[in-house]
């Protein structure tokens, strides 16, 4: 009996926010919709944002908001992107409320907002800490309530995609219960699949966070855009990376070093604690380096909040004291708590245009395909995204490439898929189960996590980012021969987990690339031997594609400019 073949008009990988707004809108007009995810989707990662969603609601015009977030992008955002989602993004808050998201209120009613690093006005709508996790409950409740299909437990491992033609067709995944393969093809197919900063060692990512759709389109040789730029966010719990939200500065957090200096003044006399996110993480980290650091290992910095109200934080910040309290033993409406820069966002990632339609080359797009959210580059936030730009991000331009799929949907045919095409995911999943090698996923994983951390991270130079790359090989050499422990077909979590860390071989891959040839430092991308901006040679957009052994080449495309001119980004 050959391998399944499911049909649908539509086919969705990842039940975050992005995914689940590109699905209600398209049931909603009449498409039949399937969503396809590793896990339950009020588990996916959409549901970790603490801090908020960006909206000018209470300025006269959105054109701060659009300047705020050029300029945080380090001017590598394409500025027509920009544009439409902050004009848009009230409407989009509107769009939440009405369908029942609970956002915090101001005494008079009107949706509270507060501040964020790297902005000229607070504009972040919030639901106490944890407004991710209500804005995916809302959109999850209407899609199932419009008809979605949701398959929970499903992992996607290969895309139906005809190079001739440049079309996409389908997806094949497996039972994550049983192991059963199966093809879900349609005439539409849109990744929704997250980020990949799990490539780094301290990170706040959810464990099943391992940018797989980046790996799945690269394998096809359809390009990445701008990998080299990775966020680490400068509040990530000691030792762990948990997120403590930028919500914690937001409402008046203060950073100390080791001799009780509050040391933002050094680095962003304007804005202190609330200069965008890669500024404030190389502070931290600098801080650190130089012998100022705190805690046990002295690896750390302070994050006081002991000077505000208890209120506002039993208010305003409930989950971030839980956690720190539960990971750290210390409650920060008492004492101060230990933090350090963690690997959190993903600004690159698969190339789109601005409605979600996947680019197979700078003028041309893949007939079929679509994605958004993390794992897309629209490119909103260039090589530094601002806070509370993500979920706006998410479900501004999952909603848009729901509606521009219901506009394609007529002009496209459902090319008809059969069993064997699921050979070379099911050929995968053999050759890792009979593999019998010395070395196990966790222990390649933690090599390639420690890695990335000490040769691709904050900082970076040539010769690091050589080793690094020297050593992507050979860890690539260790996997070929990795030993997956479970060889049984039932909720075989090892099987998965193998499988993930051969995509996060790919994309970190092209993340060591893009770095190395980008010498310059821009954004959330620093290079010591190269510390200052050249627009002159960089101001443009990295393309990266891989061949089937694995190396990757890179070309450059023009970052859509606007009226906002590139000058020197001081804070």
């Amino acid at each position: 009996m050959g391998t399944p073949v499911h049909k649908f008009d539509v086919v969705i990988v990842g039940a975050g926010l992005a995914g689940c707004a590109a699905a209600k809108t398209a049931q909603e007009a009449g498409l039949k919709t399937v969503v396809l995810t590793k896990l339950h989707p009020l588990r996916s990662h959409s549901g970790a944002a603490q801090g908020g969603i960006n909206a000018a609601l209470s300025e006269s015009d959105t054109a701060s908001h659009e300047f705020d977030t050029v300029k945080g992008s380090d001017y590598l955002g394409d500025q027509d992107a920009i544009e439409l989602m902050t004009r848009e993004a009230p409407q989009t808050i509107r769009w939440l409320e009405h369908m029942g998201a609970v956002f915090s209120r101001n005494d008079d009613g009107t949706i509270a907002q507060r501040p964020f690093g790297g902005q000229s006005h607070p504009r972040a709508c919030y639901a106490k800490d944890r407004t991710g996790l209500t804005c995916l409950q809302t959109i999850y409740e209407q899609a199932h309530r419009a008809g979605v299909q949701f398959l929970d437990e499903w992992y996607v491992g290969d895309l139906l995609y005809d190079k001739s033609s440049d079309q996409a067709y389908g997806v094949v995944a497996y039972s994550l219960k049983e192991t059963e393969f199966a093809i879900f093809n349609a005439k539409a197919v849109m990744f929704a699949t997250g980020g990949y900063a799990r490539a780094f060692g301290i990170n706040s990512n959810a464990h099943a966070n391992t940018g797989d759709g980046l790996s799945i389109l690269a394998r096809h040789g359809l390009p990445l855009e701008d990998m080299e730029f990775v966020q680490f966010h400068p509040t990530g719990l000691a030792g762990s990376g948990i997120l403590i939200s930028e919500a914690a500065r937001g409402e008046g957090g203060h950073l100390y070093n080791s001799e009780n200096e509050r040391f933002m003044e050094k680095y962003a006399p304007s804005k202190m604690e609330l200069a965008p996110r890669d500024v404030v993480s190389r502070a931290i980290e600098k801080e650190i380096l130089e012998g100022r650091g705190v805690g046990p290992n002295k690896d750390s910095v302070w994050l006081d909040l002991t000077h505000l109200p208890e209120e506002i934080i039993e208010t305003r910040l409930p989950e971030l004291r839980d956690l720190a309290i539960t990971f750290l033993g210390r409650d920060m409406a008492k004492e101060r708590i230990l933090i350090r820069a963690t690997a959190h966002y993903s600004m690159g990632g698969i190339p789109t245009d601005i409605d979600g339609r996947v680019r197979s080359g700078a003028e041309r797009k893949v007939s079929g395909l679509y994605a958004a959210g993390e794992c897309a580059c629209v490119s909103i936030h260039g090589a530094n995204r601002l806070g509370a730009n993500s979920l706006l991000e998410a479900i501004f331009f999952g909603r848009r490439a729901g509606e521009a799929i219901v506009q394609d949907i007529g002009q496209l045919e459902l090319r008809e898929a059969i069993g064997t095409e699921s050979d070379r995911l099911s050929g995968e999943v053999s050759a890792l189960l009979r593999n019998n090698g010395p070395d196990t996923v966790h222990a390649i994983r933690t090599d390639l996590q420690q890695s990335m951390t000490r040769n691709a991270g904050v900082f970076r130079t040539r010769a690091s980012l050589l080793e690094q790359k020297a050593y992507l090989a050979t860890l690539r050499d260790r996997f070929s021969q990795m030993r997956v422990g479970d060889k049984s077909k039932l909720y075989n979590t090892d099987l998965q987990e193998a499988l993930e860390l051969g995509h996060m071989l790919d994309f970190s891959a092209f993340i060591v690339e893009g770095a190395l040839a980008r010498e310059e430092s821009r954004g959330a991308h620093y290079r010591e031997d190269f510390p200052e901006r050249n627009d002159e040679r960089f101001l443009q957009h990295t393309f990266g594609t891989m061949d089937p052994s694995g190396k990757i080449a890179l070309e450059y495309t023009p970052v859509t400019l606007g009226r906002h001119t590139p000058q020197a980004r001081t804070y």
